[in-house]
């Protein structure tokens, strides 16, 4: 083919979502779209949750770029957060998981986690090692709930985990 037939070649591509100079082009530029999208409509997680269609743990989780959402759910969330079509093809795509850094965390929230772990983690390792044998919990076939727990003395936070048991293989 000459280079003038190649140069009237036209070339149907699919109907992309196109980015434009609002658009937030990484996962973590979304999520800081997100966060500013939500304060300022005062929308709460569990509001965004309802209009996602799954659990407000799960759906804050794929808000801040840790789950995969599927096109009816991200449509469902691009519309409450104002989101633009390749907005919502990001909250669609397959996340980069850990969204800690390698260094202890700061915030005080997070780092009472961390810290649960650091106190606890050889406790969680050997009862379950105990109970179910050598293996782990699954975080991918898993759930979280996190309910108020009202106490006279000051209510409670009530985090309960639940996840496949996964034990290790023999070969």
């Amino acid at each position: 083919m000459s280079q003038a037939e190649l140069s009237d070649t036209v070339v149907a591509l699919p109907d992309l979502p196109q980015a434009t100079a609002e658009t937030a082009t990484t996962r973590e530029a979304l999520t800081a779209k997100i966060v500013a999208t939500k304060t300022a409509k005062g929308l709460s997680w569990a509001e965004l949750a309802d209009a996602v269609g799954q659990s407000t743990v799960w759906t804050t989780a794929a808000l801040l770029g840790q789950m995969q959402m599927n096109e009816e759910e991200a449509k469902a969330a691009a519309t409450l957060l104002d989101l633009d079509p390749f907005e919502a093809k990001l909250l669609a795509t397959c996340p980069y998981r850990g969204s800690l850094s390698q260094d202890v965390p700061t915030d005080a929230l997070v780092y009472r986690f961390y810290e649960i772990v650091q106190v606890y983690g050889t406790t969680l390792k050997a009862v379950i090692e105990e109970e179910f044998g050598d293996g782990i919990m699954s975080a991918i076939d898993f759930n979280m709930d996190i309910e108020r727990v009202p106490d006279p003395n000051g209510d409670r936070v009530k985090v309960t985990m639940n996840g496949k048991f996964l034990p290790y293989k023999r070969y």
